[in-house]
């Protein structure tokens, strides 16, 4: 598709705010932090204890304790998730296919430089070292729910966040549960292809293996197996929590940001390497965009989604976009420095490589990713806004394909909240008599159909 430089087009790009600055990792830790249980708002507290008793519950069953052995059969109930309605629909997710798709997305991991490898294990090292009572707690309720969508809820804030655990649990969200969960495709086969050990086994590793005092709560240092990268909790985290975001547009930065702080949850508990976790967003980035773009697909989630807002905003008793309002500090994942958190997982500040800086080439259909929450933007203006927000270039994992460079530098909270500033918020004065001038000439909106996005 040919890019027209529109008037309004050129007013986006002119009118976008800077990126969000890099922060060092102590003040990365420290934001991570601001999303715990350990949270300075009793409200946001609540609901992350009304998450992990959920979930506790939900591995539990009908048993009289939780014990460990149950973790191993954990899965969405027949309430939860309708599985019925799904395989009749006989949709075949091509895993196999979007496997190997992922794997070649993935083939810079090959020829990573030696001094970014040992950056790597310095990084999950110090992260996990340094990691608070309540960052580890979080990233081991994370850990043992990777079956369930209760950790999405803390994202959506604590009135809609509340909502949602509800409907989840009556079984009101049976088609987007069943949907989402089905649509994470294993990185099973890459961690065979790339073969690379956890931290935790590396001669000489000082990692701390965190026990569990919060989920089965008997003390058992968290680990795990298979090979290291990609990260498979990572995956499925951004999976749900982007697929999440389609649903609910209102909450688009948070819960993608929820995606990558489930993400930074595996380098806390010292299982994960920072690259793990980026390779993985970059999978289910590619994964998620292209399941959108398939008309058969659509057509599930369309109607997943019709289902999963209708019962919200009955749980919530009013609209949806007044129920995810943001709540202030009772809303963390809405404070701006998440979006420099989010900026740092990005790169988890792993050296930028020198060399030559390719211009960014947004893949076709990519632009989809941000259809649901930039509405009123047309395809050509969202793919405009991928590349003015993007990641610098250089950084691990970009590679050297278009593909590679664009899903490790894309940065969808930073295009979302670009567009929010530069359309929604205050507009600059030359903008406002723009606007009056449109609506005492309505035949230029005939003209320049795409301005007509400046009388919304």
């Amino acid at each position: 598709m040919k890019l027209q430089i529109t008037l309004l087009t050129s007013a986006l790009i002119l009118a976008l705010p800077a990126l969000a600055k890099d922060v060092p990792l102590n003040q990365a830790a420290a934001i991570a932090a601001s999303v715990t249980p350990a949270a300075q708002s009793p409200a946001f507290d609540a609901l992350e204890s009304q998450a992990l008793a959920a979930l506790r519950q939900a591995l539990k069953g009908d048993a009289a304790t939780l014990t460990r052995g149950q973790l191993e059969h954990a899965k969405q109930n027949k309430t939860q998730a309708d599985k019925a309605w799904l395989k009749a629909s006989g949709y075949d997710f091509q895993t196999k296919a979007n496997q190997q798709a992922g794997i070649a997305l993935l083939s810079a991991f090959s020829k990573l430089p030696d001094a970014v490898v040992k950056d790597n294990l310095a990084t999950v090292t110090a992260i996990n070292r340094d990691a608070t009572q309540a960052t580890r707690q979080q990233a081991l309720a994370d850990a043992e729910g990777i079956s369930y969508l209760y950790f999405l809820s803390d994202a959506m804030g604590p009135r809609l966040g509340k909502a949602f655990l509800a409907a989840y649990d009556k079984g009101e969200l049976g088609k987007a549960a069943a949907l989402i969960k089905a649509s994470e495709v294993s990185t099973g086969a890459a961690k065979k292809h790339f073969n690379n050990p956890r931290p935790f086994l590396i001669q000489g590793n000082t990692i701390h293996l965190v026990p569990d005092d919060v989920v089965v709560k008997d003390n058992q240092p968290y680990s795990a197996d298979e090979g290291s990268f990609p990260s498979g909790h990572t995956n499925t985290g951004y999976t749900d929590a982007l697929l999440m975001a389609e649903m609910i547009p209102e909450r688009f930065d948070a819960l993608v940001t929820r995606g990558a702080r489930y993400g930074y949850s595996r380098i806390v508990l010292g299982v994960h390497y920072p690259l793990d976790v980026m390779g993985s967003r970059m999978v289910a980035q590619r994964n998620v965009a292209h399941y959108l773009n398939d008309a058969k697909y659509r057509a599930l989630f369309n109607e997943a989604r019709d289902q999963l807002r209708a019962a919200l905003e009955k749980e919530c008793g009013t609209s949806l976009a007044d129920c995810a309002k943001t709540a202030g500090k009772d809303d963390p994942y809405r404070d701006p420095a998440m979006n420099a958190f989010y900026r740092f997982t990005m790169t988890y500040d792993l050296p930028q490589q020198k060399g030559e800086k390719p211009a960014l080439k947004v893949p076709e259909g990519a632009e989809v990713l941000l259809e649901a929450a930039l509405p009123h933007l047309s395809a050509a203006q969202r793919r405009a806004l991928m590349v003015k927000s993007a990641l610098p270039a250089g950084y691990p994992l970009s590679g050297e394909t278009a593909d590679q460079q664009f899903w490790q530098r894309l940065n969808l909270p930073a295009a979302w909240q670009m567009a929010q500033k530069a359309h929604l918020i205050s507009p600059s004065p030359a903008k406002q008599r723009a606007r009056r001038d449109f609506a005492q000439r309505p035949g230029l909106l005939q003209q320049y159909p795409a301005l007509r996005i400046a009388r919304h």
